[in-house]
């Protein structure tokens, strides 16, 4: 490890971008290594209510300054500060704060508390960052485990979820939600906007949806139609019906969504396929215009992902 601290010239931590993107902590936090030296900061364990999921991670480079989150924003300082501590010891170490904490001046608004993970990364931890960083690119899942007593990070299958196994804390990284937008209206334009707001991959079709190959629709995309002529859906709403996309979604109203159904089972679609439509599409009720429906939809897609994942 090429990294040499001393105790009375320890940088102040500082933020270096507001990403929360785990493909982003991960370029960071290879780049600093490469850098200089660099620590990457998991969240462990949670005990009570807590803003980040297991498995968030926090970069922190040599000079303090660091990419990522692990809570809500209150406790990234003091881990950047415990993470430069760790390597001027040269050692990995773990990090209470919250409900238990002996660091009374730093409170979760949440009232929990969570366990923080503190590894010194080396060429081998690098190496398997990268691999990570290639594959969810490719859209392909990865995983990693990390071991409190090896101080190591290693490859593995990725798990369903992030926890503990078999003495290490295993994460999973899967690749950004992709966004196909089939429609030629209003509505699909603001959808196309605010989903590229949000850092989804967007695919937008023309027409009937005649361009769409089949590997795109992967078990990360969310399909979404807005005609208002269910003979313009019909070709892509039969491809995603026989896909793993995670969300499917259709406008039209209550009425309209009937016919369809009895398109499809004409067409030759049983139930188990049929009910995976979304329709009328979006998360809350009749909205009026455009960007409201848009918004509707992406909260929609949102949950579909956490309740397939969490």
């Amino acid at each position: 490890m090429n990294l040499m601290l001393n105790t009375m010239e320890l940088n102040v931590p500082k933020r270096s971008s507001t990403s929360d993107d785990p493909l982003d902590i991960l370029q960071y936090a290879i780049a600093s290594f490469k850098n200089g030296g660099a620590t990457l900061a998991t969240l462990v364990d949670i005990r009570g209510g807590a803003a980040r999921a297991l498995g968030s991670h926090l970069a922190i480079a040599a000079d303090g300054s660091f990419v990522g989150y692990v809570s809500g924003g209150c406790v990234e300082a003091a881990v950047a500060s415990e993470a430069l501590l760790a390597m001027e010891a040269g050692r990995d170490r773990t990090v209470y704060f919250g409900d238990g904490s002996p660091f009374f001046d730093v409170v979760l608004p949440c009232g929990g508390g969570i366990m923080i993970a503190i590894h010194i990364l080396r060429d081998v931890d690098v190496e398997n960052l990268e691999a990570v960083v290639t594959a969810v690119r490719e859209r392909r899942t990865a995983g990693l485990s990390y071991s409190p007593t090896q101080e190591a990070i290693n490859s593995i299958a990725p798990p369903l979820r992030c926890g503990w196994g078999n003495g290490s804390f295993e994460t999973v990284y899967r690749p950004r939600i992709r966004v196909v937008i089939s429609g030629q209206s209003s509505e699909a334009v603001a959808l196309e906007r605010i989903a590229e707001a949000a850092g989804h991959n967007v695919v937008v079709l023309g027409g009937s949806g005649g361009d769409l190959h089949p590997s795109v629709l992967d078990q990360h995309t969310a399909v979404v139609l807005l005609h208002h002529d269910l003979d313009a859906e019909e070709r892509t709403l039969g491809m995603a019906l026989q896909s793993s996309a995670f969300y499917i979604g259709a406008l039209g109203s209550t009425r309209t969504h009937r016919s369809r159904v009895e398109r499809l089972r004409l067409a030759g679609f049983v139930d188990g396929q049929i009910d995976r439509i979304k329709a009328p599409i979006g998360m809350f009720g009749p909205t009026k215009d455009s960007t409201s429906l848009a918004l509707s939809i992406l909260a929609d897609v949102a949950a579909s992902r956490l309740a397939a994942y969490e």
